[in-house]
């Protein structure tokens, strides 16, 4: 029988509100290294693009000065894609499906809640951001190894990583949609940008990722290649779209229902946008290429809350 879909949701969501915190923690400490050393008007660029990565709305109003960005993202409760909130959505999603996830898990979660909310009482985050970002990744990665090592790789893991992966994609495309100006100014002039190209590979954890390969002399096709298209990198898209195309594979496996059709599609024709996508003819359409690859997310997404989450009720009837 398939599982709940009460459940199914809890859990999907719950990996993407992690995903998202740490997503947030990162680019926030990269930015903050990125502004020692640089004028009034590089810092101003940096903080719009960051802005713009993160989707706020009133991105290109206001201050743009650190402080005030940095609070919104971090501590800002009624902003739903801070950390504050994101993480209190993931804890709360966790504990509505207790029962189905393991102790150990509920206590890393539950930890990484009420240790963020002691600093925020505190006031230590603001005294060390990077260690306070740091834990925040730190927290996030121990959940992930905590749930690989003490959870059946059942259904329930499935939709874990899912939503873990698909939140990953998504925010890397975005990302990298966002730095295509600094892209145009390669294409146009042969600015090399160095550091933002360095910055960037440190925003999607793959610095040193990407030196083993290559060498510490960044260029954009040899990023884009590495970020986007890499199968064996963890968090490039093109290996993204592989474990969600899997993990959806094996949900419908254990349903053995013909509505999974629509989730496979827009799963397997994610991963072959990847498997067989590229850069072979330049970095012109790269932009264009990220943008399929934000809307595949949202299908895929869809597609998944039309097949598990809130299918109608004939479904639910041929499933018992």
């Amino acid at each position: 029988m398939a599982m709940l879909s009460r459940v199914a949701d809890s859990l999907y969501w719950m990996s993407r509100y992690l995903e998202r915190a740490e997503h947030t923690a990162r680019l926030l400490d990269v930015t903050l290294h990125q502004l020692i050393d640089v004028d009034a008007q590089v810092s101003q660029q940096r903080w719009l693009r960051l802005w713009q990565t993160l989707h706020y709305d009133d991105a290109n109003t206001g201050s743009i000065s650190p402080q005030p960005v940095v609070d919104l993202f971090t501590t800002d409760g009624r902003y739903a894609d801070s950390i504050a909130a994101t993480i209190t959505a993931a804890r709360e999603n966790a504990r509505q499906v207790r029962e189905h996830i393991s102790s150990e898990m509920w206590e890393q979660i539950n930890r990484l809640y009420l240790d963020m909310r002691a600093q925020f009482h505190q006031h230590a985050w603001q005294q060390s951001p990077h260690r306070f970002f740091a834990s925040i990744k730190m927290g996030s990665h121990l959940f992930q190894g905590i749930t690989d090592a003490t959870m059946s790789h059942n259904e329930g893991w499935d939709f874990i990583q899912i939503g873990r992966t698909i939140e990953r994609a998504h925010n890397t495309a975005s990302l990298l949609v966002h730095h295509t100006s600094i892209l145009q100014g390669y294409l146009n002039d042969g600015q090399s940008h160095h550091a933002e190209w360095t910055g960037l590979l440190k925003m999607c954890s793959a610095f040193e990722a990407y030196c083993k390969v290559h060498t510490p002399e960044v260029t954009p096709p040899r990023l884009i290649e590495f970020v986007v298209y890499n199968p064996d990198f963890p968090r490039s898209i093109r290996f993204c779209a592989d474990s969600i195309h899997l993990a959806a594979e094996r949900i419908l496996q254990r349903d053995g229902l013909v509505r999974g059709n629509k989730v496979q599609r827009s799963t397997g024709q994610f991963q072959a946008m990847l498997e067989y996508g590229g850069i072979d003819e330049g970095l012109q359409s790269v932009a264009t290429d990220l943008h399929h690859m934000q809307q595949a997310c949202f299908r895929i997404d869809a597609a998944l809350r039309e097949t598990h989450i809130a299918y109608p009720i004939t479904y639910a009837m041929s499933s018992t």
